[in-house]
């Protein structure tokens, strides 16, 4: 009896929480996006969902989900941290290609810029926690569960032309990222041009990623400004989390 009492709370309260995000929705923004960018059939589903206060400084660049289409399974600016207020800083230029693998979250106040030439891709269940920068020139892709903690930033190039001032040799600006599947990324990490990440890697709060990671082995952790191989043997408890993560952030 306590069990069925127990089973019964859990899911009042799963589907309190999903009533709250859909009062939290700009339907404005959300009905624009979607008929907008989408045919009719895929629009209707309104499979992507903006919450709170956002700019839309472009939108012309070419968006595609890949997989079954289900409502709300985008979400930017999706309440599902600890902080409830939204700043309204949040901001999306998007002018070349974006695609989805399946359900992706945003935290609030995010900015996301993909340039003409920019392809990025967010795997299933991926997201950016709240105050996140993502900026792609080039390449970006994210895996399956890729999860990153607030304040990170993402961006495939450093802006400006740098150069061996010995030899004059100019180096390249922009490198694609490529970020493994169940990865755990803390708060406040930079994530610059040429990272490669391995599957179930786990990158401490505050530091560098610039390099190829993938040589150390999957179920490591790594950390530092630059970030460099720490431990082996050690993941987040992706299984354990699965159920729950998914009943919490699926709409």
């Amino acid at each position: 009896m306590i069990e069925i009492l127990k089973n019964n709370y859990r899911k009042a309260k799963t589907g309190y929480k999903k009533l709250q995000l859909y009062y939290a929705v700009n339907w404005t923004k959300t009905l624009y996006f979607n008929f907008k960018k989408f045919p009719f059939s895929t629009a209707k589903k309104l499979p992507v969902f903006f919450y709170g206060t956002v700019k839309f400084a472009s939108i012309a660049g070419k968006i595609e989900i890949e997989g079954k289409i289900k409502k709300g399974m985008i979400g930017f600016g999706q309440p599902y941290e600890m902080n409830t207020l939204h700043k309204g800083i949040a901001e999306i230029n998007i002018l070349g290609k974006i695609v989805f693998k399946g359900h992706v979250q945003f935290g609030k106040d995010y900015f996301i810029y993909v340039g003409e030439n920019g392809y990025c891709e967010f795997g299933h269940m991926s997201s950016l926690g709240s105050y996140a920068k993502l900026i792609c020139i080039e390449r970006i892709v994210l895996g399956n569960y890729a999860r990153f903690g607030s304040e990170s930033q993402i961006m495939d190039t450093n802006f400006h032309q740098m150069m061996d001032t010995q030899t004059g040799e100019k180096f390249e600006m922009t490198a694609p990222i490529v970020i493994g599947n169940y990865n755990y990324v803390g708060s406040r990490v930079s994530v610059m041009q040429n990272t490669k990440t391995p599957d179930y890697c786990t990158v401490a709060s505050n530091s560098l990623c610039n390099s190829d990671y993938t040589t150390s082995g999957s179920n490591i952790l790594i950390g530092g400004i630059p970030a460099k191989f720490i431990k082996d043997s050690i993941s987040r408890d992706w299984e354990g989390e699965k159920d729950s993560l998914d009943a919490y952030l699926i709409v």
